[in-house]
């Protein structure tokens, strides 16, 4: 049953039309009906319907600005226009905004019947074609390359497990077998180019930085074309993006024996000379030393990125091998602590957006890995360092000063010091934490609670301004739309239209009992450009009219605040 809406201002044609066609006969639902264009779209927003019946010619909105409204936000609900013979000029109008259909006027049962069941048919066709299993499959096959990405970037992300990684080599038909692996990290040497975009106006410095963003998306892709282009060519292993960089994960071939380094640094500098030959950019390259599982390809990413710093030192436009750099280890310590990025995230979150619990899990799954006895101090030292840092970085985002964490102004580095063993310091930075999503959640309904006030304060000033839109008080606060709508639903208990229309009516009762202005007078006063529309508003709702209310005022104020 397709969910349907009728819209038209007579109220007779909407209540012929009810009785006259059989819609659920036909497969319809008549969910609401609306006498204007303004109605309906309240309605639309509310029942999301599949199918609007709308007339052309209605009072505030008409149905061809209804329909443009419906195509920009709806773009699959289906519309029926309902016109005259001598609305040709409309009809044309219609034809450009790519009507589904349109009935002319008069018009029999069995007509809009038809025109009914022509939509309907079209509505069966695409629900159909989204439940065909030819086109999940074709869906799928489609985003195979995606899910090879995906799947390749969890390789560098963190340590898979072998089954895992058998599993979805299989199903993304992928051979990744080889002697040995070397990632590799292809990173574009990108200049301040948003800097040179501005020219001394914000707004000119944001669209300036969307379009360097642009740029760099597009030089990135070319950048990846180069790297695909020759790793295929020799078929040297894979070629993928990672948080904004190309990554190459070179697969050394099974038939060797003695697997050396040299031919994967011979590529990537074939690959850095061609990004610079054809596309006059000049990329930095890290790379890291030869792993032999795929279970430990993260950690040769790590290598990669930790060989990308040094070209502080030795300078971009070049390939940087972390065995040319640093001493090499002969094996990975199996029980090194490892801050990682996913650590760092979970304990960030936590704080940010957790409960006190979720805090405390948090902390406490840091620490559980931990076996004091087998490691450094030198390990836990720094282990503690980071989490540390990463409190510190929170903190400094929400701008809360470290007196009120910490107790002072100094650094917290040297506490660690101070404790006897690990369960103290586990406690200490699960209270730290605590504290802290504490002084954030204060210090954001704070915000909200002022955002909100500013918001009524700017409705006080200017409720009378025809003009007056959400739009207008989100550029006066600096926000945007969709987060100043859900704070203030959430703080006022109604959306900022209604606030607004409750302010102009309540406004205009107390007009109409205390002066003698016009009813067209106390529309304008109160922001109504139409005082039709002001009337129409006011009996909606009141469920009498301004001047009904004035007279009943006149009669006895209380009776009338009272019906009111």
């Amino acid at each position: 049953m397709y969910k349907l809406i009728l819209v038209d201002d007579e109220s007779d044609v909407r209540e012929g039309l009810l009785e006259e066609i059989p819609w659920e006969e036909h497969g319809f639902q008549v969910v609401d009906k609306a006498e204007n264009g303004r109605e309906a779209i309240d309605l639309i927003e509310k029942y999301l319907p599949d199918v609007v019946v709308t007339d052309i010619h209605m009072p505030f909105m008409n149905g061809l600005e209804l329909s443009d409204w419906i195509k920009n936000k709806y773009p699959n609900t289906k519309i029926i226009i309902l016109t005259g013979y001598d609305e040709f000029e409309y009809a044309q109008k219609a034809i450009k905004l790519q009507i589904d259909e349109y009935v002319l006027k008069p018009f029999s049962a069995r007509e809009l019947i038809d025109i009914l069941l022509k939509v309907k048919q079209q509505l069966d066709e695409e629900t159909a074609d989204k439940e065909n299993l030819q086109n999940l499959i074709q869906h799928y096959r489609k985003s195979l390359p995606v899910l090879r990405e995906l799947f390749l970037s969890s390789l560098i992300s963190r340590q898979v497990p072998s089954a895992e990684i058998r599993e979805k080599s299989v199903s993304y038909g992928m051979n990744l077998a080889a002697t040995a692996y070397m990632a590799s990290v292809i990173r574009v040497d990108y200049r301040h180019l948003e800097y040179e975009a501005y020219n001394g106006d914000e707004t000119s410095l944001t669209q300036g930085s969307l379009e360097v963003t642009e740029d760099r998306q597009l030089q990135l892709f070319a950048v990846l074309n180069i790297a695909e282009e020759m790793v295929q060519r020799y078929q040297w292993g894979k070629v993928f993006l990672h948080q904004d960089d190309v990554v190459m994960l070179a697969m050394l071939p099974d038939t060797q024996s003695d697997p050396s380094p040299q031919r994967t640094l011979e590529i990537l500098e074939e690959i850095k000379q061609s990004v610079q030959k054809y596309l006059k950019l000049t990329v930095t390259i890290g790379v890291s030393s030869l792993i032999h599982s795929l279970e430990g390809v993260h950690q040769g990413y790590r290598e990669a990125i930790q060989a990308l710093d040094y070209r502080l030192m030795l300078g971009n436009n070049r390939v940087i091998w972390i065995d040319d750099v640093e001493l090499r280890k002969d094996e990975y310590r199996q029980d090194a602590l490892d801050y990682d990025e996913i650590k760092q995230q979970m304990l960030v979150r936590s704080i940010k957006l957790g409960t006190a619990q979720e805090v405390s899990d948090t902390v406490g799954s840091l620490f559980e890995c931990l076996e004091l006895e087998q490691l450094s101090v030198k390990d836990y030292q720094v282990y503690v360092l980071e989490i540390l840092t990463s409190i510190m970085k929170v903190a400094k985002e929400f701008n809360v000063e470290l007196e009120q964490i910490f107790g002072s102004n100094e650094l917290p580095f040297a506490e660690i010091y101070k404790f006897n063993n690990l369960n103290e310091v586990k406690m200490w930075i699960t209270v730290l934490s605590v504290k802290l999503m504490n002084t954030i959640f204060a210090g954001r309904q704070s915000s909200y609670n002022q955002l909100v006030e500013s918001a009524k304060e700017y409705i006080l000033l200017h409720y009378h301004e025809s003009d007056i839109s959400i739009n207008k008080v989100c550029n006066h606060l600096h926000i945007s739309t969709g987060y100043f709508s859900s704070i203030f639903k959430k703080e006022v208990k109604m959306t900022f239209v209604n606030y607004l229309m409750h302010h102009r009516m309540e406004t205009a009762k107390v007009l109409l009992r205390s002066t003698d202005m016009k009813a067209f007078e106390i529309a304008e006063k109160v922001g109504f450009a139409d005082p039709n529309y002001f009337s129409f508003c006011f009996r909606k709702k009141f469920g009498i009219s301004p001047k009904e209310y004035r007279n009943n005022s006149d009669e006895g104020v209380a009776w009338g605040e009272n019906r009111i």
